[in-house]
């Protein structure tokens, strides 16, 4: 069911609020709210409290759902080096090349916004007309937005001001100095906690779709994971309550949620990408929290139209494709059915599903004359290795926009036009002038068929974007329990394998894994390691501990984890201090007088052109951060606090590095 209703709010406190409900909740009451009813009923608060969903768009947040991919979650993943922009190409991610400057204002240092509202909202609870379980839920509901808002000024700033009330100019809490992060941690824990407790169940006022006692216990599920790995890692210390309560609250959801959901495609592990792709997830296996789209003149996005245009720049790189498993649960060192990567058909048999749902698989087709009773604008080549993908997925047989399916081959744009073989270059020969990159490897998670594809800014697609779902609580119980040092064949069979067994990838054997099953796992650098280290100086990883890393990695990417996993896992180097590649090429597939296409000359590390001497290689993306006398620095493990609030707040002290 699809509603969106309007509302505006005016209070006599002086707080003029127009906002929409954006399909959250079934029911959104028009409620005009004056001095003498403000926040006195429960519809008062409801109406109130709709915008504070907003929080799910704000990009201040990493996991932002805010109408493009590479506009919202699939930034975050780009700095974190699991993803690629095309506009990094022979610049390279920002944090790893130091062009992260000093600022005077912004870098989220925010307590306005969301953070006033819920303390508006929580101002008002003891005083209203409600009764004690109705205040009680709305106190709860307060808290959870709350918690959500701090939960990322702690990860950014560390220590930060504990804002529990309504500001104003006369506000002494303007001028409050910085409080110790793990005491605001406690706060945050101390409230979901009691949210947990007190919210009680409103789905018959609230809507299905709405913050309720499992969303608050996603939350305490991802805040806990990560503050007490931050503090692990980062040497910060007593973090094993932080780890206790991530596994409470996520065996609570696990028995609630004990089914993932296995889509509706034939496909193998098409349950994994419909997550991302299906009109509307209310009643989805496995799904907490969504956010709710609907046709126009209601709220839509633009996550597959701007895949089906030259604007979409997400990209992967070589290394990251080999993160991928292949389909004997073995890394691609150690697999006995990796054909390597020397053909992109090659590099993508036998691997992970989640890989081609989230890259575009390589495939070949040529053009031809629809007709009547044939109204495809192509043809197969003949060729069995051009066709698999293609046959794998389904093939694109309406080449309409909107068509039949989620993800179909071969890919259009917007107008139908068709593009005739991936990977599809920049300066490839024959290329199309969209769905291309500089990589090789180009990102589609947010792409379907079904959805109307629209050029520029126009906005049609409908498809439901998950918030809280049960596949990161399993990743997060999982990582918890290695840390608390309980992690056996038990909890990977509850956690690990169940996403596993979703995408047709053999379940992890605890027992086989050791320090030779996978000699090029992840590194992490502890704190006396200097700035800019070659990726070589890190400590190795435990093996157990990579492959329930990389399961997360795989499983999330493209949801906006990424960032906030390399920095509290202190793993930055490990991801950025590389030299990127794209995918292994030959000449002819590259046009002869191209100026942006090279070759990786892997001695050197510099570009070879299309005119040089090399035949074939990995295609050149960017320097060696490393050899460039740049990497990743030890300062942006935090954010520096803007140079005009410390001016402003003399109280308030600068983060290590920022001075």
């Amino acid at each position: 069911m699809r509603k969106n209703i309007c509302y505006s709010i005016i209070l006599s406190l002086g707080l003029s609020l127009t906002a929409c409900n954006d399909g959250f909740l079934d029911r959104a009451p028009i409620t005009s709210l004056t001095e003498e009813n403000a926040f006195q009923s429960y519809e008062n608060f409801q109406a109130f409290a709709w915008p504070l969903y907003e929080m799910f768009n704000n990009t201040m947040f990493g996991t932002a759902i805010n109408g493009t991919g590479q506009g919202s979650c699939y930034s975050a993943d780009m700095n974190a080096g699991w993803m690629y922009s095309r506009g990094m190409h022979l610049n390279g991610n920002n944090y790893a090349f130091g062009r992260i400057t000093s600022v005077a204002s912004g870098n989220g240092w925010n307590f306005s916004g969301g953070l006033r509202r819920a303390n508006i909202l929580l101002s008002h609870v003891d005083s209203s007309n409600m009764t004690d379980e109705e205040k009680n839920h709305w106190r709860a509901v307060g808290y959870f937005f709350h918690s959500f808002w701090y939960m990322e000024l702690i990860d950014r700033f560390g220590d930060v001001p504990w804002v529990e009330s309504p500001l104003s100019d006369e506000s002494e809490e303007r001028f409050a100095a910085r409080e110790d992060r793990k005491t605001v941690a406690d706060r945050v824990l101390e409230r979901l906690k009691w949210a947990e407790k007190n919210i009680g169940n409103f789905s018959g006022k609230d809507g299905e779709n709405a913050i309720d006692e499992d969303c608050v216990q996603a939350l305490i599920s991802r805040f806990t994971l990560r503050e007490a790995t931050w503090r692990k890692y980062h040497e910060l210390g007593d973090y094993e309550s932080y780890l206790e309560e991530c596994v409470r609250v996520s065996e609570l959801l696990m028995k609630k949620y004990p089914t993932l959901y296995n889509g509706t495609e034939s496909s193998p592990g098409t349950g994994y990408n419909e997550i991302w792709t299906t009109e509307d997830l209310q009643g989805v296996p496995g799904v907490i929290l969504f956010y709710q789209f609907a046709d126009a003149p209601q709220k839509y996005h633009n996550f597959s139209a701007l895949e089906h245009m030259d604007s979409g720049n997400a990209e992967m790189t070589q290394d990251m494709v080999d993160l991928y498993l292949c389909t004997d649960g073995k890394p691609i060192a150690t697999s006995g059915v990796y054909e390597g990567d020397k053909t992109p058909y090659s590099t993508f048999r036998n691997r992970d599903p989640r890989l081609y749902y989230v890259v575009m698989p390589p495939y070949k087709v040529t053009a031809k004359t629809p007709t009547e009773e044939d109204p495809r604008t192509w043809e197969y080549t003949g060729n069995a290795e051009d066709r698999y993908y293609i046959d794998l997925l389904g093939a694109n047989e309406s080449c309409s926009n909107p068509g039949v399916g989620m993800k179909r081959l071969p890919a259009q744009n917007w107008t139908a036009q068709l593009v005739p073989a991936v990977p599809n270059l920049l300066d490839g020969v024959g290329a199309t002038g969209f769905v291309r990159g500089y990589s090789g490897y180009y990102v589609w998670k947010g792409w379907s068929n079904w959805e109307t594809n629209m050029n520029g800014g126009v906005m049609q697609n409908t498809s439901d974007k998950p918030i809280f779902k049960i596949e990161e609580v399993l990743l997060n119980y999982a990582e918890a329990m290695w840390e608390l040092g309980q992690f056996n064949q038990d909890v990977a069979d509850k956690t690990i394998n169940l996403l596993r067994d979703r995408v047709g990838v053999v379940r992890m054997n605890v027992g086989e894994i050791n320090e030779s099953f996978d000699p090029n796992r992840g590194r992490w650098y502890p704190k006396q390691l200097p700035d800019r280290c070659p990726v070589a100086q890190g400590t190795l990883l435990d093996p157990v501990l990579w492959e329930i890393r990389r399961e997360r990695i795989v499983e999330l990417m493209g949801e906006g984890f990424g960032f906030y996993d390399i920095r509290r896992w202190r793993m930055a180097p490990w991801f950025l201090n590389r030299q990127h590649r794209g995918f292994y090429a030959q000449k002819n597939m590259i046009n002869s007088n191209s100026a942006n296409q090279f070759f990786l000359n892997e001695e050197t590390g510099q570009p070879v052109g299309m005119t040089g001497d090399m035949d074939e290689g990995y295609i050149y993306l960017e320097a060696d951060p490393i050899a460039s006398g740049q990497g990743w620095q030890e300062r942006y493990y935090l954010y520096q606090v803007p140079t005009t609030e410390i001016l402003l707040n003399p109280n308030l002290t600068q983060n290590p590095g920022w001075d």
